[in-house]
């Protein structure tokens, strides 16, 4: 009922996971990682134990290979389940029960691997193997082309669809660097979950990630600070001005649609803004400007 593909990148030490299925709320069951300790993706038959038991396996020192054979032999019901391991010393080790409903099957590449069961034919595994091989950028992209790949029509999940994730560790990965979660996004019920993860994985990229080129930051002047002084003054940000140039006025109505609009994170203090916050603005406009008081102030 699930294909899933499990990575890491020994480059920047990110872990992640990226699964579909016609079974709600997938996120909560197949997706497992731990920053400089490994992931694993558990489904068919899924013994969700073998996600935290096997973290802490790898933990102990155990390679990839080791923890799928100890998670499996003590389990009665292991031919009736579909395991992947990758640890970050560079072992990966994936299993298929006999039992598992066909089209089931993994294949293990250099540091990630792909598998499915319940799923049209073979070919799914194969192209999401490929599209991982050949995307560009990091691990994320790469976790989203794979899964993409095997979402494809005449592929994938033999039943259909119904939900969808995406989990990448990092330490300090986190929203404000408290904790190591990068990226942990899910489409618990949906008809299109690949599709519906990708936009909100592109609007996640937009706030929380710095991953944008340097030459995306644009100067506020010339038609894009006549197009954000439009918008800010539609939304109440700004009061009708005929001054010239961008001043402090203007730079404090931006800061407060930064604020409003939650793209803290692309904040930047110079006359500059980034490409996809200022497209946002130009297609979407974003929240009228509301009056806050914390408090401390009442």
């Amino acid at each position: 009922m699930t294909f899933s593909v499990v990575a890491f990148d020994a480059n920047t030490g990110e872990l992640g996971v990226a699964v579909q299925s016609k079974f709600i709320c997938v996120g909560a069951i197949v997706p497992w990682a731990k920053v400089e300790i490994g992931a694993i993706a558990t489904q068919a038959m899924a013994n969700v134990s073998y996600g935290p038991n096997g973290l802490k396996l790898l933990a102990q020192g155990l390679g990839a290979k080791d923890v799928l054979q100890k998670l499996i032999s003590e389990d009665e019901e292991k031919e009736h389940r579909q395991l992947a391991v990758i640890d970050t010393k560079g072992g990966v080790a994936a299993h298929t029960g006999k039992e598992c409903f066909e089209w089931a099957g993994h294949i293990v590449g250099d540091s990630y691997s792909v598998q499915g069961n319940i799923l049209i034919s073979e070919d799914t595994v194969e192209t999401m193997s490929k599209a991982y091989e050949t995307a560009k950028g990091d691990i994320s992209n790469k976790l989203l082309a794979s899964l993409s790949a095997g979402g494809q029509e005449g592929m994938g999940d033999r039943r259909g669809k119904q939900s969808a994730s995406l989990l990448v560790v990092r330490e300090g990965g986190s929203y404000g660097g408290y904790t190591d979660r990068l990226v942990d996004i899910r489409v618990d019920e949906h008809t299109e979950p690949i599709k519906e993860l990708r936009r909100i994985f592109d609007l996640y990229d937009m706030i929380f990630l710095t991953r944008e080129a340097p030459e995306n930051l644009l100067q506020i002047d010339g038609d894009v600070e006549t197009n954000i002084r439009s918008i800010l003054m539609d939304l109440g940000y700004l009061e009708d001005s005929s001054s010239s140039g961008w001043g402090k006025n203007e730079q404090n109505a931006l800061e407060a649609w930064f604020g409003i609009n939650n793209f803290e994170n692309k904040w930047n203090s110079e006359t500059k803004i980034w490409k996809s916050v200022y497209d946002f603005m130009i297609t979407e406009k974003g929240t009228p400007a509301i009056s806050l008081r914390k408090m401390s102030e009442l």
